[in-house]
């Protein structure tokens, strides 16, 4: 792997996605022909497999339920090239999604399940002479896993590790609001939105607008990732680049960011 970044620590989520890919349009309170499969997922850890996948040096902090599900997700990501530091909770489930997709949309129904618990005790060893930290917004938006995001942000700053955040989802970011997440996040690297999450924090505008002011906001860089057309990346210095995507044929959008952000 060219220009390698260390050892990365993704900390957030691991989930069972329950993917259902619609054939045909949603029809309400009837049937809708789709190919469903069962597989591990998760924003965190999806980003630490593709890292993986790239040769990268990597490890995943997440909390799985003391269940079958938590046992194959972490066997999964080992396989994978995963070192996975993760915290077992005994009163709860892993966490699962069912993702209904099709070629232009995305809808989660989400159970967090043990990631609600995850604490800031179990951070600290997957930091220990890591490079980079990785944080999916999705440990910061809950209450329930707050503290462990905020003391892996805290960490990562006292020990001089660099920091990028995926903001994660826009309506649980509608749901804290901005002035809130940027007090959580602020000072980071690399903040990365997809359209809806730049709309919630930076407001209307063009995304190169959007992408200077969330910029700005975490005193660092920031990224818009714009789907089709896309991505602009607004730098610290004050640059703004913009990268076109290949034109290919969509099947399921799902992890498409989290496969981006590793990429980045």
């Amino acid at each position: 792997m060219k220009d390698a970044p260390g050892r990365v620590v993704c900390v957030g989520d691991i989930i069972t996605d329950v993917l259902a890919v619609l054939k045909a349009p949603l029809a309400p309170d009837s049937d809708t022909p789709a190919r469903i499969q069962v597989a591990g997922g998760g924003q965190a850890a999806n980003t630490a497999s593709w890292l993986a996948a790239a040769g990268a040096d990597v490890t995943l902090v997440g909390a799985v339920g003391d269940d079958q599900a938590g046992r194959d997700r972490i066997a999964e990501l080992t396989a994978a090239g995963v070192q996975v530091e993760a915290q077992v909770c005994p009163d709860a489930a892993t966490g699962a999604i069912v993702v209904l997709s099709d070629a232009h949309h995305r809808t989660m129904i989400t159970d967090r399940g043990a990631n609600l618990s995850l604490a800031p005790a179990a951070i600290d060893a997957g930091l220990t002479g890591a490079t980079r930290l990785h944080l999916s917004a999705y440990t910061l938006l809950d209450p329930g896993s707050r503290d462990a995001g905020l003391h892996a942000l805290a960490q990562a700053r006292a020990q001089g590790i660099a920091v990028s955040v995926d903001a994660a989802s826009a309506e649980p970011l509608r749901q804290v609001g901005a002035s809130a997440f940027f007090s959580w996040v602020r000072p980071a690297d690399i903040l990365l939105t997809n359209v809806d999450e730049a709309l919630v924090l930076a407001g209307e505008g063009e995304p190169e607008a959007q992408a200077r002011r969330l910029a700005a906001a975490v005193g660092g860089s920031a990224v818009v990732k714009l789907g089709g057309r896309g991505a602009i990346w607004a730098l610290s210095t004050g640059e703004v680049l913009h990268t076109t995507a290949p034109s290919v044929r969509v099947v399921d959008t799902t992890g498409a960011g989290d496969a981006f952000a590793a990429g980045l």
